[in-house]
């Protein structure tokens, strides 16, 4: 599909749709969005139970930029080989953690990135406020079974889970939110210039 064609395409395109190629292209993607995933995560903030890290800032852009398919099989790559190599935060690896404090989140994961991919597909990441709207909602699928997983795991009342797993996330959330919802549409931008000259 050419520049032109994917810059015009109603639907289904996607800023991955830019780089030429098909079967290796992919492959490759999935790939460095596993890698990238691996890597914001060990940008962390030490918190308890459940860390503050990059992951769902890299969540957010492997979804929008690799779309639904291409971004939920980078994401369950991300997972499997978090099993066997540091790439969970702060360097863990390991089946045991995707049935620990922090193992929702890790599923929720796959399903942000199956929506965030899906919304970009359709369009929402070429406007700030669309994209800005699709990481948030993205997030808040990572949160869901990420609360539920951490309250059955630390027990105690909903609302420590809910404060200790969700409410001290919601403004760092909000920042990762605010930097997809500008580098995406500055990305689509930047390909439009391009393909212009």
């Amino acid at each position: 599909m050419s520049t032109t064609a994917i810059l015009t395409a109603p639907r289904r395109a996607v800023l991955a749709d830019v780089v030429p190629g098909v079967r290796v292209r992919d492959m490759t993607l999935i790939l460095a969005g596993a890698l990238l995933t691996a890597l914001l995560a060990q940008v962390t903030v030490p918190m308890h139970p459940v860390p503050l890290t990059g992951q769902t800032l890299a969540v957010g852009f492997v979804g929008a930029t690799l779309g639904l398919r291409r971004g939920v099989a980078s994401m369950c790559l991300y997972v499997v080989l978090g099993c066997f190599l540091p790439f969970y935060a702060d360097a863990q690896s390991g089946i045991s953690h995707l049935w620990g404090a922090t193992g929702g989140y890790i599923w929720g994961f796959v399903f942000a990135t199956a929506a965030i991919g899906r919304l970009s597909e359709r369009g929402a990441d070429r406007k700030l406020l669309t994209a800005f709207l699709a990481f948030v909602f993205a997030q808040l699928l990572i949160f869901i079974p990420g609360v539920i997983v951490l309250h059955q795991v630390i027990g105690g009342s909903w609302a420590t889970s809910i404060h200790s797993g969700f409410t001290v996330f919601i403004l760092g959330g909000v920042v990762k939110a605010a930097i997809g919802g500008a580098v995406l549409p500055s990305a689509w931008a930047l390909v439009r210039h391009i393909d212009r000259h």
